[in-house]
């Protein structure tokens, strides 16, 4: 019955973002201590847990259209679970169905959050490397055009440690 294969593809998709949170995590952590090596390690593995995740969302269109095929709708309709729920009539696989659901939108919704905050640390880490080269090489408010030491106008503008224009 396609609604039990739909419930299945959810419930499965729900443990690949699962498994994509608790990456999440190990990445929070690579970035809060500045592993770079491990960070790389677990973009990687996103990767991976991406394409699988890609191909139980075609899985679950495929489980949508034979649904749709055994209710008689001739139609590729892409509907969302919400939408479905409206044509289950049996209360065991309506109930299951809004389980997989609900479980489903809660990880989806800590994933998020999660992705969030990661992206917070880096964009710090950022602004952190990006200061700390300007203090070291001086900012990008520095002349860049020659002045003659001689010039009327002159006056020696040094900031960072290193004079990287000589």
């Amino acid at each position: 019955m396609a609604i039990q294969t739909l419930i299945d593809i959810l419930e499965e998709m729900n443990a690949q973002h699962t498994l994509m949170l608790e990456l999440g995590e190990r990445k929070k952590q690579a970035i809060i201590q500045d592993d770079v090596e491990e960070l790389t390690r677990i973009v990687n593995k996103e990767t991976k847990f991406i394409k699988q995740i890609v191909e139980l969302d075609a899985a679950r269109q495929q489980a949508v259209y034979e649904f749709l095929q055994e209710k008689g709708i001739k139609s590729n309709l892409n509907l969302n679970v919400t939408e479905l729920l409206r044509m289950v009539f049996h209360p065991e696989e309506k109930r299951r169905l809004m389980d997989a659901q609900q479980k489903l939108t809660n990880t989806l919704n800590a994933l998020k959050q999660l992705n969030t905050l990661n992206q917070q640390l880096i964009e710090q880490s950022l602004t952190i490397v990006n200061y700390t080269l300007d203090l070291v090489t001086g900012g990008p408010e520095d002349e860049v055009v020659y002045q003659h030491p001689g010039h009327p106008g002159y006056s020696p503008k040094r900031k960072g440690i290193f004079d990287s224009r000589i």
